[in-house]
């Protein structure tokens, strides 16, 4: 799976800018991904509904996902709560192949990832589900991750529930990158990146 570099500027939905900006300051200090409790946004419980927090492990050398903590968000998208299990065992075998590798090359390189696909509401009806996920160090590579899961619709109201379980179509990707640049410094021309979709 391919992935293209970026800078902050591809994440769409304005709170989850805010919350990389948030992460792009506190790497600015190490220059590396930062520890969870250096992560202070100010309105985090507005944003916990849409917010999962994730453990990287290994197990039988194995690195997995576990899932310590959900928003409901995620439970309506995916039709039941996901805290307590490994995040391919809650994708399931149709999902996991399409997006585990993104939270896997962000652990891989230490960088947010983001990615924009597109589902199918029960109704029929076309969503962009936006993902960010965002890496943090305790000093010996990557340990969590916090993903902040965002839904929209050209068509204004949708069904999140079941979401992403839905149909039978697997999301189809519209973009993917890991961001990459810009990591410190701002555009000051507000010229925004651009992004081939894929």
């Amino acid at each position: 799976m391919e992935f293209q570099g970026s800078g902050p500027s591809v994440v769409r939905s304005i709170k989850q800018r805010d919350l990389l900006n948030i992460w792009l300051r506190a790497w600015a200090k190490e220059q590396r991904a930062p520890a969870l409790a250096d992560f202070q946004p100010d309105r985090m419980a507005d944003e916990i509904a849409d917010l999962v927090f994730l453990s990287v492990v290994e197990e039988r050398g194995e690195q997995r996902f576990r899932i310590d903590d959900d928003g409901h968000r995620l439970a309506d998208a995916f039709g039941a709560p996901g805290k307590g299990s490994y995040l391919d065992d809650y994708f399931g075998p149709k999902l996991a192949p399409t997006v585990m590798p993104v939270y896997r090359e962000c652990v891989r390189r230490g960088l947010p990832a983001y990615t924009i696909s597109m589902v199918k509401d029960v109704y029929d009806r076309d969503v962009a589900y936006e993902r960010l996920i965002l890496p943090f160090s305790e000093g010996n590579g990557i340990t969590r991750l916090m993903a902040s899961l965002k839904s929209i619709s050209d068509h204004g109201g949708f069904e999140i529930r079941n979401l992403m379980r839905g149909h039978d179509s697997i999301p189809e990707f519209k973009v993917r990158v890991i961001i990459d640049r810009d990591l410190v410094h701002r555009r000051t021309n507000n010229i925004p990146d651009v992004v081939e979709f894929i």
